[in-house]
């Protein structure tokens, strides 16, 4: 059966520090905040317990569970809302890092994790060079969870550029789809928006995305300007630069509304292309 009830999300746009604890002290705050706002579903952002860049990678790594998971179990259980862990460097039992975010329920279990399958290796000459691969390894598995409201897909920042995933998302019946990401002063103005919205269009889904908040003094820049864009392609919730937390109402019987206005998962045309998963997640 389709779910059609509306249910509020928050997008937790987090000032990130050096300092870890006070990364999670704060973020459990705005998770509290969120709830009492009415908040069901929370995403934090990526790499919300550390600075982002392949130097701190490793400095801030940990396994899963482990300490931060456990402040995000804890957060969501208190709560009692389903929480898109942003991302954090985590390492494995045989010591490779992955970007990882890890997603809970309302009772404080661990529902999937997701590592980002598209690694952030980029060069514009005179503005900025950025190779993740430099330290990270790359997802090998889609994700996707349910709760009583709707079918969630997760990505990772840079995953927002395939279309092919998104599109899998949404063969898999999601209706929100979630980048926790930290675009950059570069990539940010150009194409973060732009990106939300195609991907909420071509799928007639809802597209989030959690942001750190700016900080100039970083080594790494996050643009900011968190989002939520509904399948009509229309931003219907957007941050600053700065610390913040914002919501939407996710309304399934609007979206229903718009793929039978313009239906066109029906009017693909299978029979001269599609797009298929390898493997499934």
């Amino acid at each position: 059966m389709t779910r059609t009830n509306p249910f509020r999300l928050a997008v937790v746009q987090l000032h990130v520090t050096k300092v870890k604890a006070d990364n999670l002290s704060r973020a459990r705050g705005l998770i509290k905040e969120a709830a009492a706002q009415g908040a069901k579903l929370v995403v934090l952002p990526e790499c919300f317990n550390s600075p982002y860049g392949t130097g701190f990678f490793p400095e801030y790594a940990e396994k899963i569970p482990g300490e931060s998971s456990q402040v995000l179990s804890e957060a969501a259980k208190e709560s009692q809302v389903y929480l898109v862990g942003g991302s954090i460097p985590e390492e494995d039992d045989g010591g490779k890092l992955y970007n990882t975010c890890p997603v809970f329920g309302p009772d404080g279990s661990l529902l999937l994790k997701h590592r980002k399958i598209h690694l952030f290796d980029i060069d514009v000459p005179g503005k900025i060079r950025f190779q993740e691969s430099e330290t990270l390894s790359p997802g090998s598995n889609l994700s996707v969870f349910d709760t009583p409201y709707c079918r969630v897909g997760v990505g990772i920042c840079y995953d927002i550029r395939f279309a092919e995933l998104a599109q899998l998302y949404s063969k898999k019946g999601c209706q929100l789809l979630v980048y926790p990401g930290a675009f950059n002063m570069t990539t940010g103005p150009a194409h973060w928006e732009l990106l939300q919205r195609g991907r909420a269009v071509d799928n007639q889904v809802y597209v989030a995305t959690a942001s750190p908040a700016r900080d100039e003094t970083a080594s790494y820049v996050a643009w900011g300007h968190s989002t939520v864009v509904s399948p009509w392609g229309e931003v219907i919730s957007k941050a600053g630069s700065e610390e913040t937390v914002v919501y939407a109402d996710i309304d399934l019987q609007y979206l229903a509304n718009v793929r039978q206005q313009i239906p066109i998962t029906a009017q693909r045309r299978s029979d001269l292309y599609t797009v298929n998963a390898v493997q499934e997640g």
